[in-house]
């Protein structure tokens, strides 16, 4: 273990908000107090967020009442990526059917293009964003553009959502009823895509931002699409055992209980032959179990047991469990 804490590694911090900094309205316990250590670090901070529902001005807002820094600059969101990848596509005053919230309509119209609302308006293109107010004749009207053959552009594709009371449906079930009805897939513009990380960290002037989420499939994948290294923290979606049993792509280069630990010394994994230790546990593949040596509450547990079963399975296309097996320490 070093003992220098893991953020110094880095020049600046990229943080998911869903599950990472909030749970619905409600700062994650010891967040905003990790969060405010960074500037005193030299480290910067953006927040890097699929959540469409709010622009980003508003979702700043929302981070300073809960006593986060936050400038409006600060927020990259994917309805601002779903609106430049539009205006890359098509003409300026070209019509856009919203399906989504006001906040993305309005960075519809900052790149030069018409949000309306019906077929009868003639768009040319569908954007499809989380709003919890989203119904039936909303995602109706969606269905009938798209089968016409306009271009289809998702904020997002996440299943889930963190709040206040547990996981909710995302706006990946909403695209996916779109989906279902009209045999099509759309073109996705926030996470797991690199632009939106890479957006993020030249408006820092970062060089080695470290990338933390809670979800595999977008906080995690988005990063290493990037090319940034990777956290995973536990207090959102993904899960020690979901973590584990990751596909090759999706896998962090670190695992944390809660941004706390950034700020700590992480530790380091070593290996002798198929053996790899992480603090006081050990882990080793065999005959397709990981056999774990430590307690199961200890992350360190895990960390091993990630180490040794990645090696076993480096490209692992799809995720895949392994048995555990825990033996005495």
């Amino acid at each position: 273990m070093t003992d220098v804490a893991l953020i110094s590694r880095f020049d600046a911090l990229l943080a998911d908000l869903d599950g990472v900094v909030y749970a619905g309205p409600h700062a994650i316990p010891g967040a905003i107090e990790s969060l405010k250590r960074l500037s005193g670090a030299g480290i910067g901070l953006g927040y890097v967020t699929n959540n469409a529902s709010r622009s980003p001005a508003q979702v700043a807002a929302h981070l300073r009442e809960l006593g986060a820094p936050a400038d409006d600059h600060q927020v990259v969101s994917s309805s601002q990526a779903a609106a430049e990848l539009l205006a890359s596509m098509l003409v300026p005053g070209s019509r856009i059917l919203i399906t989504g919230s006001p906040a993305l309509a309005a960075e519809i119209e900052l790149v030069g293009l018409v949000p309306v609302y019906s077929q009868d308006q003639d768009p040319v293109a569908v954007v499809q964003g989380f709003n919890p107010e989203i119904g039936w004749k909303d995602l109706a009207e969606a269905t009938y553009v798209v089968n016409a053959g306009a271009l289809w552009v998702a904020t997002n594709t996440d299943m889930s959502i963190p709040q206040a009371r547990g996981i909710a449906p995302g706006n990946g079930t909403l695209v996916a009823a779109v989906a279902a009805a009209t045999g099509k897939t759309p073109r996705v513009a926030g996470k797991p895509e690199a632009p939106l990380f890479h957006s993020a960290a030249k408006r820092l002037g970062a060089e080695r931002p470290l990338v933390v989420g809670d979800r595999l499939d977008t906080d995690i994948l988005g990063g290493n699409n990037a090319g940034f290294a990777t956290v995973a923290v536990l207090t959102g979606v993904d899960t020690r055992q979901t973590i584990l049993a990751a596909r090759a792509a999706e896998r962090p280069d670190y695992i944390i209980n809660d941004l706390a630990e950034l700020h700590r010394p992480y530790p380091e994994v070593k290996h002798d032959d198929d053996t790899y230790v992480c603090g006081e546990a050990t882990a080793r593949v065999a005959n397709g179990a990981v056999g774990i040596i430590g307690s199961q509450d200890n992350l360190d547990s895990w960390r091993a047991a990630c180490a040794a079963w990645w090696a076993a399975t480096p490209d692992a296309p799809t995720p895949q469990a392994p048995k555990l097996v825990w033996l005495d320490h």
